[in-house]
């Protein structure tokens, strides 16, 4: 499921050797367990018009500073929020449509009170990105 959850509970029950029933069981199981958070698509950032993939870390000087930067949780070019230990306080994966739109990301990010600094790392290719792999 995690390679493909389009799959139907007899493709699965062939792959791992079960019937469908019991992949269906599984799998209620494991979205009761909270194992499968949920069934999405994966959609292509560079399809969709946000070329350009940066990394940004985040250096506050508080902690409240660290949890102010959640306001940005719910933004459209906002991947993922990570905080983080190191030389920084929070990660966050950034698909912008272009350099300004970027721009304008990161100076709303340094104009809040207590972000110390910020650094920028645009990604020139991907060749791997996926969730976790199942055991």
């Amino acid at each position: 499921m995690a390679e493909d959850a389009s799959r139907s509970y007899a493709e699965l029950s062939k792959i791992v050797n079960l019937s469908a029933p019991a992949v269906h069981d599984r799998v209620k199981r494991l979205k009761r367990d909270g194992v499968i958070k949920g069934t999405v698509a994966v959609l292509d950032g560079c399809k969709l018009g946000r070329t350009l993939l940066t990394f940004l870390v985040v250096d506050t000087s508080s902690y409240s500073a660290t949890r102010n930067l959640l306001r940005f949780a719910d933004r459209a070019e906002v991947e993922e929020l990570h905080t983080v230990a190191g030389d920084g306080c929070v990660l966050i994966k950034v698909r912008a449509v272009d350099t300004e739109g970027l721009e304008r990301f990161l100076m709303e990010i340094q104009s809040l009170e207590g972000v110390r600094s910020v650094r920028s790392y645009i990604t020139l290719s991907t060749f791997l990105e996926r969730g976790p792999a199942p055991d």
